[in-house]
């Protein structure tokens, strides 16, 4: 009888998981970005928001809960409850890089979380402010070296892309230089642009503006070949450092457990967001580009997870980042 009992009751949870996987979204569903306004990761997701708005039928909303490296943000997914409406729209370093920069993390990305898709892969820009006078890598690097005149590099925060990609220029150039943290790109590169930092390394999608604009300048782009965007700005390999070549990911997770109905149909949402001509285009601008077939989805991101908290590991471990 007990037994019974116990079976039903699986059957009517399991009924009713069927069902309100059936219906979602029936509310306005939440992008936690776990960095301040302004920066690439933030960008995205007001962009993939918007088109995801479209196919759900309901709002997608974006929210910065940037601070503590972006684990902020991401524990209030991972806390969140399961059923799809509070997710993460993160990048390598929240969904991988934190858990060789945190030994005491108060979660595992790869168990937490249920991977939903990765978005896009992003280059990296090295830009100087205009106050600085440096003109090109070359230029940067000589000024890296002159400790009697050091050099500040503004980044979005501990274990930000930004920061993970400033100390590898550093391990590379076997120089040191003062590192200001922010809250998040954005900051970072307002305080480039108004030259209260000498540099900045960040993704295209919020270099690329500063540049054009002629708000900074850019010296080199990660790249393989120059962009069409800022063809007049060298890939680092052109400019004298090939192993630089640091290209970041940007991807949505929700919290584990959640419904695998919810999951393929947020899977289904972002999906139709790459294929809008609207986004293509928009990504081209910034020169974003959104995974290929065999990249996309769930299971390409939990496989992409794993990897990347290994070679990230040995990186991070290699070029002695520290977070305080």
């Amino acid at each position: 009888m007990i037994r019974q009992l116990v079976l039903a009751a699986a059957c009517v949870a399991g009924l009713a998981t069927s069902a309100a996987a059936q219906t979602f979204p029936s509310r306005p569903v939440t992008f936690i970005v776990p960095y301040a306004a302004g920066g690439t990761t933030d960008v995205l997701a007001r962009i993939i928001a918007k088109a995801m708005t479209t196919t759900l039928g309901q709002s997608v909303i974006v929210e910065n809960a940037g601070g503590a490296g972006a684990t902020t943000g991401t524990l209030r997914v991972v806390r969140a409850t399961a059923d799809g409406y509070v997710l993460s729209f993160g990048n390598m370093g929240s969904l991988a890089a934190n858990v060789p920069l945190y030994p005491n993390l108060a979660f595992d990305p790869r168990k937490d979380l249920a991977p939903i898709g990765v978005v896009a892969r992003v280059p990296m820009v090295l830009s100087a402010s205009n106050k600085s006078g440096i003109r090109d890598l070359k230029g940067f690097i000589e000024r890296l070296k002159n400790q009697d005149n050091p050099l500040s590099i503004g980044q979005a925060g501990p274990g930000s892309t930004g920061h993970l990609a400033a100390a590898r220029l550093l391990q590379l150039t076997e120089t040191r230089a003062t590192m200001v943290p922010y809250r998040g790109a954005g900051p970072a590169i307002a305080d480039l642009i108004a030259g209260f930092v000498d540099g900045v390394v960040d993704q295209t999608v919020t270099m690329i503006p500063a540049h054009q604009g002629g708000n900074a300048r850019a010296l080199a782009v990660s790249s393989k070949a120059r962009l069409p965007q800022i063809p007049d700005v060298p890939t680092f390999a052109e400019a004298g450092l090939p192993a630089f070549d640091l290209t970041v990911w940007n991807a949505i997770a929700a919290p584990k457990d959640t419904p695998p109905a919810v999951v393929a149909r947020l899977a289904q949402a972002l999906e139709a967001a790459l294929a809008s001509p609207e986004v293509q285009k928009t990504f081209a601008e910034l020169a974003a580009e959104a995974p290929g077939a065999e990249d996309r989805g769930p299971e390409p991101l939990r496989r992409l997870i794993a990897a990347e908290v290994d070679r990230l590991t040995d990186l991070i471990r290699s070029a002695g980042i520290r977070v305080e």
